[in-house]
């Protein structure tokens, strides 16, 4: 039963990580290979739905488990999306989502817009990634030691983005999907504040360095009428 679950985690097949920070009372469904995941972290998946081209094994008893053909328009992903969103879920949070193949996670991130699109919030992370769909409104982000926070535009473009507390603020700022200037900024009070906007946030395990060319290597100071150059990190 899922009608009083606000909350719905979904354990896709891409990258594992693992999940041990489930709350209680929310709903699992395992995609595919996601299933074998939610075993190996020790839980007990509510659904798997899939088209087992990644998962050939067994399930255990009571556990409900809806096939589908290979040959078919959702991504196993998207169908459990899909189930969050037609009963009444108010929030999914994607796992193993992140990392293999490409079009699998620009996939994966479609699917969590799909999500927000139809009034749920929608997160997708793992040990080293944190997304988050954002609709209107002020959003404030509790500041990471070491994660950078960058900022994507979901539709064409995002009209008034004001964010304050990191090292590059705007101010009613346009950001497009067409250019990443919102790419690698860094928090520089507790929190960072967000007004009027519709994006996703995307914040990476790197620590953010920033400089003048004085700081770079010598085969980067070519580019002088650069006045900041900003490098990504391993944590």
């Amino acid at each position: 039963m899922c009608a009083m679950r606000e909350k719905c985690l979904i354990i896709s097949g891409g990258e594992f990580c693992p999940i041990n920070d489930v709350p209680s009372g929310t709903f699992i469904i395992a995609c595919d290979r996601g299933y074998e995941y939610a075993l190996r972290c020790g839980l007990t998946p509510d659904l798997v739905v899939g088209d087992f081209d990644s998962y050939s094994g067994g399930f255990a008893d009571g556990i409900p488990v809806d096939r589908y053909r290979v040959e078919k328009d959702d991504t196993d992903t998207m169908i459990a999306v899909r189930y969050a969103v037609d009963h009444g879920f108010k929030s999914v949070d994607l796992r193993c989502a992140l990392g293999g193949r490409l079009d699998h996670l620009l996939a994966n991130l479609q699917s969590a817009v799909f999500a927000a699109e139809h009034g749920l919030e929608a997160e997708i992370s793992d040990s080293r990634t944190f997304i988050s769909t954002m609709t209107p409104g002020v959003r404030r982000l509790p500041k990471k030691e070491g994660w950078s926070l960058s900022l994507f535009s979901i539709t064409d473009h995002c009209v008034g983005l004001s964010i304050r507390g990191v090292k590059y603020p705007l101010d009613k700022a346009l950001i497009t999907n067409a250019f990443p200037i919102g790419v690698s900024n860094a928090w520089m009070r507790r929190k960072s504040s967000l007004k009027k906007a519709y994006f996703l946030s995307f914040s990476q395990n790197y620590r953010f360095a920033c400089g003048g060319p004085s700081t770079l290597k010598k085969s980067e100071k070519q580019y002088p009428q650069h006045k900041i150059y900003a490098a990504c990190l391993d944590q």
